[in-house]
């Protein structure tokens, strides 16, 4: 065997393990013992260091093995993984991790109401553009703050629990334009690719996958416009599209960690190059200015900047908020 598959092996017993330990623990039974697992089956191991780097992620693998048939125990996954391992490495080549969480905007909601109205939304990572729709959804912070769309309430409504610190918004923003970039766009008209997503919904999540139905029978009605490419090349030339008199908001959430050191810093010079507003929600490794906050989170925690300054600790679908100082 190729001493490299070995090199890789070692890496997905140890990144499986941390996986485990890290996000799935206490979260999701299902995720945590499968993840328990592969780190210690060489077996399974190798198969997935054979995957190009990018695809052997926990949550694209077990979301590929559930799409064809994998359930309940870890002896069930390693079954569909042995026995079906050329339809199951198809889908993970195919498909990528583009979970659409609409529950995000909860914890975005607080700093885009606050910005002078109305707003331009532009979302990079938009997958089917679920977070473009801050304003058609209806909200309900923990401290009593109730808000519908002008329309009356939603079919979505998201539950928000607010720490120290944190302050619900006073009103829903104003949003007069709003566009999305994605490599790979998820037409919410596409069944299959709507499957796809509800696959990428941890197994016990019940509640977010129902969510996950009805925003995206809510974006049906309207389906907000998502362009492919590659954020880098086609951030300016969309970010110019935005209307003069709104102001432009580009925002992201679990998009970065997907793009190498270069690639990030690219990124952020391209946002400040651009006029408006930066909303950022992402894990606090994945940029310079939050990874020192690593310890005010449990791990799993994301951290919203706007404009580059942290702001907030958030759950990574949006279910909490509070201050940093929370």
């Amino acid at each position: 065997m190729d001493p490299s598959i070995h090199l890789g092996t070692a890496g997905v017993t140890e990144s499986y393990r941390a996986f485990g330990e890290r996000e799935a623990r206490g979260v999701s039974a299902v995720y945590a013992g499968w993840a328990a697992g592969v780190s210690e089956d060489a077996a399974v191991a190798d198969l997935l260091a054979g995957l190009p780097p990018g695809k052997r992620q926990p949550n694209l693998v077990f979301a590929a093995a559930r799409w064809h048939g994998a359930h309940g125990t870890y002896d069930d996954l390693r079954a569909t993984l042995l026995d079906r391992w050329p339809e199951v490495r198809s889908t993970v080549l195919a498909r990528a991790t583009q979970t659409n969480e609409a529950g995000r905007c909860a914890v975005l909601l607080p700093f885009l109401a606050e910005l002078p109205q109305p707003l331009a939304l532009l979302e990079v990572g938009a997958s089917a553009g679920l977070c473009l729709l801050p304003d058609r959804y209806s909200y309900r912070y923990d401290d009593g703050t109730r808000l519908d769309p002008d329309d009356g309430p939603s079919d979505v409504v998201l539950p928000c629990a607010l720490g120290p610190g944190a302050r619900a918004p006073g009103r829903l923003p104003e949003v007069v334009w709003r566009a999305g970039i994605d490599l790979a766009p998820v037409d919410v008209h596409d069944d299959d690719a709507c499957a796809w997503l509800e696959t990428l919904v941890w197994p016990e999540h019940t509640e977010r996958r129902s969510r996950l139905r009805a925003a995206l029978d809510v974006a049906r009605r309207d389906p907000p416009r998502v362009v492919p490419g590659d954020l880098l090349d086609a951030l300016p030339a969309l970010a110019a599209e935005a209307p003069a008199d709104a102001t432009l908001v580009v925002l992201h959430s679990a998009v970065l960690a997907y793009l190498d050191a270069p690639a990030r810093s690219a990124f952020v010079a391209a946002v400040g190059a651009l006029p408006g507003h930066w909303i950022s929600n992402e894990g606090p490794q994945v940029l310079p200015w939050t990874a020192g906050l690593a310890s005010g989170t449990d791990g799993r925690g994301f951290v919203v900047a706007v404009d580059g300054v942290p702001r907030a600790y958030a759950d990574p679908h949006g279910s909490t908020l509070a201050g940093l100082d929370g």
